[in-house]
C-alpha cells in the first residue's frame, strides 16, 4: 500500500468488477467511498457495473447510483486511464467496444502490463462460463434465487447489527459448502487460467462469479477482483508492481455502512 496526500491510498492499477448499479444489492456507498480514498494510474471496470437485466425488469436508480458513474467520469477526466469492460449483466455496452464514454475506454478484453513487466489478460469471465453460454434461460433463474438470496441477507443482516453481530454473508457462505458450486468455481478459474497461458499472459484479472481470489494456479496468477454487493473487494497492483486483494468491507458497519476508521486486509503476491 503507497501512502498519497490526504489519506489517499495510492496505487498504479485497481480493478473492479460486479457492482450492480440499479440493483438493491448494490453498495453504492461502499464504492463510492472506496473511489474517494484510492488513487491510480489506471483503473479497470470488469464487467457487471450496471445490471442492465435488473434494469429492464424495474428502473431502480438512486442518486448514489449516479454518483458511482459521475465519480468514474471525474477520474477519467482527472487523468486515470479508466477501461471498462462489460460482462453479461451489462453486455449491452460490448457493441460499443473500442468507442469512449466520457474519456472511459470500453474493451471487450485487455491485456495490461505491470510495473515488473507481466501480462494480465484483463476480462469479466462470463464468455467462459458454460451456463451463461449455452443456458441463458437457466442463468436467469439463477439470478432471481441469487436476487431472493441478497433480499433474505439484508434482513439477516440488519437483524444481526441489532444484535451487535458483525456482518455476514448468506450466500458466500452456501458457495462455499455446496459442493456443485466449490465444483464450478474450481473449472472457472482452470479455464481461464489455461486460456491466459494460452495468449502468453502471465495471469488473470477478472470478475463474474463474485469469489475474491489472488493465487497461483499452474503457475499462473489468477486474480478475481470480487463484487461490491458482497465482499466489497479489488485487485490493486502497486508502484512496484505487486498485486494486492482488497478487503472493504471494514471500512463501514454493516448493512447501513456507516464510514469508520480504515483497516485493510490484503494479501498479496
Amino acid at each position: 500500500m503507497d501512502q498519497g496526500i490526504g489519506g489517499i491510498k495510492k496505487y498504479r492499477t485497481i480493478w473492479i468488477s460486479d457492482i450492480h448499479l440499479g440493483t438493491a444489492g448494490a453498495h453504492a456507498e461502499a464504492v463510492l467511498h472506496f473511489l474517494k480514498h484510492t488513487q491510480s494510474d489506471y483503473l479497470y471496470l470488469v464487467g457487471d457495473i450496471v445490471d442492465g437485466w435488473q434494469l429492464k425488469k424495474h428502473w431502480y436508480w438512486p442518486q448514489t447510483h449516479n454518483d458511482v458513474i459521475q465519480k468514474l467520469l471525474r477520474k477519467a477526466r482527472h487523468g486515470t486511464k479508466v477501461l471498462f469492460i462489460p460482462g453479461n449483466h451489462d453486455e449491452f455496452a460490448r457493441q460499443y467496444a473500442g468507442m469512449k464514454f466520457g474519456e472511459i475506454i470500453v474493451k471487450q478484453d485487455h491485456v495490461h502490463c505491470t510495473e515488473d513487466g507481466k501480462k494480465f489478460w484483463i476480462v469479466h469471465g462470463d464468455l467462459f462460463d458454460s451456463v451463461i453460454q449455452h443456458a441463458r434461460w437457466l442463468a436467469y433463474m439463477g439470478d432471481q434465487a441469487y436476487v431472493l438470496l441478497l433480499w433474505l441477507n439484508r434482513w439477516l443482516n440488519r437483524i444481526r447489527a441489532i444484535l451487535n453481530f458483525p456482518y455476514w454473508s448468506l450466500s458466500q457462505s452456501i458457495k462455499l459448502r455446496v459442493k456443485s458450486a466449490v465444483s464450478y468455481i474450481s473449472a472457472f478459474e482452470h479455464i481461464l487460467v489455461n486460456e491466459a497461458r494460452r495468449r502468453g499472459c502471465d495471469g488473470v484479472v477478472c470478475g463474474h462469479i463474485h469469489k475474491p481470489e489472488l493465487r497461483i494456479i499452474d503457475g499462473i496468477v489468477y486474480a478475481n477482483d470480487g463484487d461490491w454487493v458482497e465482499s466489497l473487494s479489488a485487485i490493486v497492483e502497486h508502484l512496484d508492481g505487486r498485486l494486492e486483494l482488497v478487503d472493504w468491507q471494514d471500512l463501514f458497519s454493516q448493512p447501513a455502512f456507516s464510514p469508520k476508521e480504515a483497516q485493510l486486509v490484503f494479501r498479496g503476491l
